[in-house]
């Protein structure tokens, strides 16, 4: 029988003894041209030959050779990596927190609260598929309650460091594998709770002494988005409905999040805390993305110290309550509505006529976020 952390919830009283948080707490062609040739009286027009024009290559949807698509994002990866299991690392976005590493090379980034206290501070959650290269992910911090409905869905392993009472519930299912507290510390001048890093090795010895599949395991239910091809991506002009997206500011209080549409790459830049958000592990690349995808979710608040969570699964939810979203790509955004089977099943996202979108190849951002701050996105 599978565990759930609402019973567990609802059923706890005033009188527990909360944990606090502390050291385990807290992605013109040009026609050929035509000459007249005066030579003989009978004026004979002589054709040239056509100037060679360069080659345009299209983006191709079959696989080179020995490779893969990736099932986050669409691109080709080694097909070694066909099988293998994502991680998802919790990363600390408090201010202090920053400069973040590895923030440039994720697959996923997800933005969530973590807490009803601090002007509803939030951290990220991201997932990698190649995270055997990666150099240095962080800085990591523990799991909260709200985040507990995600990594499942991807059959990724969670990297944190501890939580709360309230997830041990959720632990308690055999879909769930996790690594806390065993990554490296490094002395960046900060608190302690803030030196906890994944770094180049680390995530490769937690499978080895935990005895955990590198690969897919029985809980894996398989295709997740559902992408767009290369030839002809999604650019939401087949919406009556799309409306301009330059701009997209999500009402995360705390760091005040904005991205930023770069028309020349296609991409979407992120910002935060009034600033670039970079990767200090990758020349400070600036972290961006292909599509973003937002979501309106039910919060309930646990305790009186900032515990919260964000139910993302259809049976918290009542027939015909709403669930709304976004779906933004291409400087445009459209208007979608989500489900969520079960803790293991992917987050399906559907348009206007009820046909699940199609979302480009590329990073994707997703932001959960109340139900009552939803309509204080903006779009410019």
């Amino acid at each position: 029988m599978k565990k759930r952390i609402i019973p567990l919830v609802l059923g706890l009283t005033a009188a527990l003894i909360f944990t606090a948080c502390g050291s385990k707490e807290e992605e013109a062609s040009e026609e050929p041209s035509t000459e007249a040739a005066a030579a003989a009286p009978a004026m004979v027009m002589q054709e040239t030959a056509p100037s060679e024009q360069p080659v345009v290559e299209e983006e191709s949807d079959v696989p080179p050779e020995g490779m893969v698509a990736n099932p986050l994002t669409g691109e080709w990866i080694d097909e070694s990596l066909a099988d293998q299991r994502p991680i998802a690392v919790m990363i600390d976005d408090e201010k202090t927190a920053l400069p973040h590493y590895g923030v440039s090379q994720v697959d996923v980034l997800y933005e969530m609260m973590n807490s009803t206290q601090n002007d509803g501070v939030t951290r990220f959650m991201a997932m990698f598929k190649d995270w055997a290269p990666i150099e240095q992910i962080g800085s990591i911090r523990s799991t909260r309650p709200t985040n507990l409905q995600t990594f499942t869905e991807w059959n990724a392993v969670l990297c944190h460091d501890g939580g709360p009472f309230w997830n041990d519930n959720f632990y308690a299912n055999d879909f769930v594998e996790r690594f806390s507290g065993t990554f490296s510390r490094v002395d960046n001048g900060k608190s302690r709770e803030f030196t906890e890093y994944a770094l180049k090795g680390d995530v490769e010895k937690n499978f080895e002494n935990t005895g955990y599949s590198k690969t897919y395991n029985e809980y894996y239910r398989g295709e997740h988005y559902q992408f767009a091809t290369r030839a002809n991506p999604n650019t939401l002009e087949q919406y009556s409905s799309a409306q301009t997206a330059n701009k997209v500011t999500l009402p995360f209080h705390h760091n005040k999040p904005w991205l930023e549409y770069n028309a020349d790459e296609g991409v979407y830049y992120y910002f935060q805390y009034g600033d670039k958000e970079v990767d200090a592990g990758n020349d400070n690349k600036q972290a961006s993305f292909k599509n973003l995808l937002i979501q309106g979710a039910r919060l309930e608040k646990l305790d009186d110290h900032g515990y919260m969570f964000l139910h993302t699964n259809d049976s918290d939810y009542k027939d015909g309550e709403t669930r709304e979203g976004w779906y933004v790509t291409n400087g445009k955004a459209i208007k979608v509505t989500w489900t969520k089977m079960d803790d293991t099943y992917p987050t399906r996202y559907y348009d206007e006529n009820g046909e699940e979108i199609k979302i480009n190849v590329g990073k994707t951002y997703v932001a959960i976020m109340p139900t009552e701050d939803f309509a204080d996105i903006t779009f410019e």
